[in-house]
């Protein structure tokens, strides 16, 4: 099987991983940070921002389930450090706490 016959939320569940404050911050600073409601499906999001599905995510926005990260957010991940799952959906990374 070739990568362009593998799903994409296949390929997305693969790239999925845990990351911290320290290797989330440089992303944060090129303001491409998501984040996503935990009761929400990561790899399920991510596919809607890479299949463009403008409807879905513009939906996610306005119920607050998926926004931007903002300094409020870097400055409570710098003070805990938490682990969060995150995905790269090219140019965004959507990160989610565990």
């Amino acid at each position: 099987m070739t990568d362009s016959e593998i799903p994409l939320e296949t390929h997305l569940n693969a790239e999925t991983g845990r990351i911290r404050w320290t290797e989330l911050e440089r992303h944060f600073a090129r303001g491409v940070v998501v984040r996503v409601d935990p009761a929400l499906d990561l790899v399920a999001v991510a596919a809607a921002f890479v299949r463009d599905d403008e409807a879905a995510v513009m939906d996610w926005m306005t119920a607050g389930r998926v926004w931007r990260a903002v300094a409020e957010d870097a400055r409570e991940w710098h003070t805990r450090d938490p682990e969060l799952w995150a995905v790269v959906a090219a140019p965004w990374v959507l990160v989610q706490e565990a």
